[in-house]
């Protein structure tokens, strides 16, 4: 390979010209400045710079014997720390490859601490460091973001192993462009007269300045894919060009002759097609693919070369900031998606002329309930939105339209709810279930008292679901309450839907259902235990002809079964227990079992 020397950074191929000078050496590595898109390509196998070494890393010998194969090297220097990628674009029909070295001398590069020598049987048009820009997050022609410091050397190799290519594209990323968009790498490494390699965009002006110290005479030359060629009247140290090709200057001061030569690229700018807008029904969590207008705004480009992104401003797409996810969860309502397309090869190259608008119709979000009940106390229900939206039509299956219908029978009721906007139709259907429900009601509750236990059972000729509650407790679905102390008691029962509550209190005392008295010294005498918990207790008791027998306290010593000391005959014979309430009211105990049985 020829190289040019003499202060001369060696040139490197555009993508469309396959014919220029390359360079194969690591020695003569191109130095890379900043942030600057590079366009190269590579010609011939050229020096192996790896001394017949069979691998490198990830590398193999390509056809060439050696490790290298129509490569070219790069070198660049971190003048900031963070995270460090870059994009290698080529022919999705190519197969390329690369190795990164942390070193600062060709000559003891070890092995690379970022490589890729998959085969490109996927089609895939980049390979790097980082996230591939097509968004294919799975990517195996990707590594890893490089984490690095200020000062660190680096030296890039580029190899195509198919020995067929039409040149690449370079484009560093990672966040240390962003903490340091102006000075990411070292520009100090490049001793180039023009500087490193300037990629621009179709209508852009690229200023060379060869300005030097001295200087006695300027002259401009270009080559654009045949040779160089002296531009006529181009005497200036600064020439301004809107031509890709690669220029020289070659500068006479009196001392010496500087010759120096430049690549200069320039990207197409891509265009933006127009993209239709969206209406749609908008439902909850509602998630649009954004991806899915790519191709509207592509048109006819090829979308391995260019990059769709939406923005909510204008402002973000021509910057190209805070892109919107492609997985966008849309709010209701209306909005402007603002969309940019952007070449891979040079993210300056973009197109952010159009928008379009996305407008997702709000489809109803009904709130009422779907299962109603009617108390049988009541003349009727309301069923349906209470607060409705006044731009909403309802339509019922009673031929009803307002929001909401009264219903005084079991059944089911459907309403359709309809938003209409821009001539689509969001519909929502719901179906209201009512169902009745009878008023609770206690027809007894039995007492099973005198035990060392004490249980109460609520007792109702009502058929429903209903609940249950002793005194201050937590209601519970069985009517049947266990362990439950001597004295008063309040007992509740409700209906689970609402419809009603009743409640009684009542009296838990223990007393025998049989006593005998007839001097065995066994159950000699009748009493009721559990008298001390009430306030000022009375026991009446009588005959079964309603004749008053005795009165006791709960100081009494109980009844012997006798009448003005004569022994009564055995027969059943009733009692009533009053007491003074929490009102001072003397009142009678309900639901006790309030008759007992004397045997002699």
């Amino acid at each position: 390979m020829v190289r040019l020397m003499m202060k001369v950074l060696v040139a490197i191929l555009f993508c469309q010209i396959v014919s220029s000078q390359v360079t194969q050496e690591c020695a003569s590595a191109i130095p890379l400045c900043n942030n600057t898109p590079v366009n190269g390509g590579a010609n011939g196998f050229g020096t192996d710079d790896f001394n017949g070494a069979t691998s490198s890393g990830c590398l193999e010998q390509s056809l060439s014997g050696s490790i290298e194969s129509n490569s070219a090297w790069y070198r660049f220097r971190t003048m900031a720390s963070g995270q460090l990628g870059f994009n290698i674009g080529h022919d999705s029909t190519e197969d390329w490859d690369f190795a990164l070295y942390r070193a600062n001398d060709c000559n003891s590069l070890g092995d690379p601490i970022r490589c890729n020598f998959f085969d490109n049987s996927d089609m895939t048009s980049f390979i790097g460091v980082g996230e591939d820009p097509s968004g294919n997050a799975t990517s195996v022609h990707f590594e890893d973001w490089v984490d690095v410091n200020a000062g660190e050397d680096y030296y890039l190799l580029i190899n195509n192993f198919s020995n067929v290519n039409s040149g690449f594209s370079i484009q560093f990323t990672g966040a240390i462009f962003t903490t340091n968009p102006t000075d990411a790498l070292d520009c100090s490494i490049v001793s180039n007269l023009l500087g490193s390699p300037i990629a621009a965009c179709q209508g852009d002006t690229v200023t060379l300045d060869a300005t030097t110290a001295g200087a006695t005479n300027y002259e401009w030359y270009s080559d654009t894919g045949s040779g160089f060629s002296i531009i006529i009247g181009a005497t200036n140290p600064i020439f301004n060009t809107m031509t890709s090709g690669i220029y020289r200057t070659v500068v006479t001061t009196p001392t010496e002759t500087i010759v120096s030569d430049v690549q200069v690229a320039f990207n197409e700018i891509p265009f933006t097609d127009t993209v239709a807008d969206e209406t749609m029904c908008h439902t909850q969590n509602m998630i649009f693919d954004l991806a899915l207008k790519d191709s509207e705004a592509l048109g006819t480009q090829d979308p391995d070369s260019y990059r769709i992104s939406y923005h909510s401003s204008q402002a973000d797409a021509d910057a190209g900031i805070n892109p919107l996810p492609k997985e966008y969860t849309k709010n209701p309502g209306q909005e402007i998606i603002y969309v940019r397309t952007t070449s891979l090869a040079n993210p300056d190259c973009y197109d952010a002329s159009e928008s379009f608008i996305f407008n997702a119709i709000e489809t109803p979000l009904l709130t009422f309930d779907d299962e109603i009940v009617i108390c049988e106390d009541t003349t009727g229900v309301e069923i349906g939105e209470t607060m409705p939206n006044p731009s909403f039509t309802y339509a019922w299956s009673t031929g009803e339209v307002t929001p909401s219908i009264m219903v005084t029978q079991e059944g089911d009721y459907t309403v359709t709810v309809i938003n209409s906007s821009n001539g689509i139709d969001c519909i929502e259907n719901r179906t209201v279930s009512v169902q009745s429900s009878v008023l609770p009601s206690i027809s007894d509750i039995e007492i099973d008292g005198f035990q060392t236990s004490n249980s109460v059972s609520i007792l109702t000729n009502a058929i429903g679901e209903f609940e249950y509650q002793l005194d201050d407790g937590a209601y519970q679905s069985s009517s049947v309450f266990e362990d439950v102390p001597a004295g008063t008691h309040t007992v509740r029962m409700r209906d689970v839907f609402g419809c009603g509550e009743v409640e009684e209190d009542i009296v838990v005392v223990g007393f025998s259902a049989i006593f005998s008295p007839n001097g065995d010294v066994l159950n000699e005498t009748w009493h009721i235990d559990g008298l001390s918990v009430l306030n000022s207790p009375v026991v009446t008791i009588y005959d079964r002809y309603g004749k008053f027998i005795k009165e006791l306290t709960e100081f009494s010593a109980g009844w012997d079964g006798s009448f003005n000391g004569k022994p009564l005959p055995s027969t059943d014979y009733w009692f009533k227990l009053s007491y003074i309430d929490t009102d001072g009211n003397r009142t009678y105990a309900k639901y006790l079992q309030n008759h007992f049985s004397l045997r002699r």
